[in-house]
């Protein structure tokens, strides 16, 4: 089992509601990045997703194809975030989410051979079919890096069952169709879906894409594991700062 999967399936059977915000890396300069993931995980992260900026962001709304345009203005590669990773240590397990191009084009190998002196412990890929993982997961199988799988409103209940059978770390339910980003409407049958792929996964399952009230996390620990935050922590970082993003995620979960 990978260690992401034992961290959060432990948190899980002890009766936690997980929580993982994603942050774009570099979008408020790296030499920020080692405080961001501090001020997460103080505020109760579970693991922490770094996104990496990438110019045709297929599954970000504005918000975070902002961040990743500010980022990539400030000069962040995947070869500098890797960097800085190497340096320093995160209290909590970090996932890499960024686009196959970005990863292919830098060497999975070499990324993976990298990312083993770092605590990335999960990688995201979502323009990544799945029937195409094993480009990913051959090179993986003796890392301890967790390929994870996303599970969208419009899988069909045979794939939900093939996607949760292989999942590693957690599985990444979509809440919408379309892409992230603040004030979504989910449709009321969402709610069916989300159990109906927790009580299949035999690893934890989160709820993310537009999540960014405290009456959405609220509704979705009902029926999953816990909720993934990006957008409106992308938002607040960029406006507010660390101080004021840490009382946002505290009003979020009370």
């Amino acid at each position: 089992m990978k260690s992401l999967t034992r961290v959060l399936q432990m948190k899980k059977d002890q009766g936690e509601k997980l929580f993982i915000p994603y942050i774009m890396a570099g979008a408020n300069g790296l030499e920020q990045l080692e405080a961001e993931i501090e001020m997460l995980a103080e505020s109760g992260a579970s693991a922490i997703e770094l996104g990496v900026p990438f110019s045709d962001p297929v599954a970000d709304g504005p918000i975070i194809q902002q961040a990743a345009i500010r980022s990539k203005q400030r000069g962040t590669t995947l070869k500098k975030i890797i960097d800085i990773l190497q340096t320093i240590h995160s209290p909590v397990p970090l996932i890499l989410m960024g686009y196959g191009n970005s990863f292919f084009h830098y060497g999975i190998e070499k990324l993976l051979e990298a990312l083993s002196t770092t605590d990335v412990k999960g990688m995201i890929i979502p323009d990544l079919p799945y029937e195409h993982r094993e480009m990913f997961l051959e090179p993986a199988q003796k890392k301890d890096i967790a390929f994870i799988q996303l599970v969208t409103l419009t899988s069909s209940k045979e794939r939900i069952s093939e996607l949760v059978e292989q999942a590693e770390g957690f599985v990444y339910a979509v809440t919408i169709k379309g892409t992230t980003g603040l004030h979504q409407q989910y449709e009321e049958k969402l709610y069916q879906h989300l159990k109906n792929i927790t009580e299949k996964s035999p690893i934890p399952v989160l709820a993310g894409f537009g999540v960014s009230t405290a009456a959405h996390v609220q509704k979705f620990n009902q029926y999953c594991d816990g909720v993934i935050i990006g957008s409106s922590l992308v938002q607040s970082l960029e406006e507010n700062g660390l101080s004021e993003t840490q009382k946002l995620i505290s009003k979020l979960f009370t």
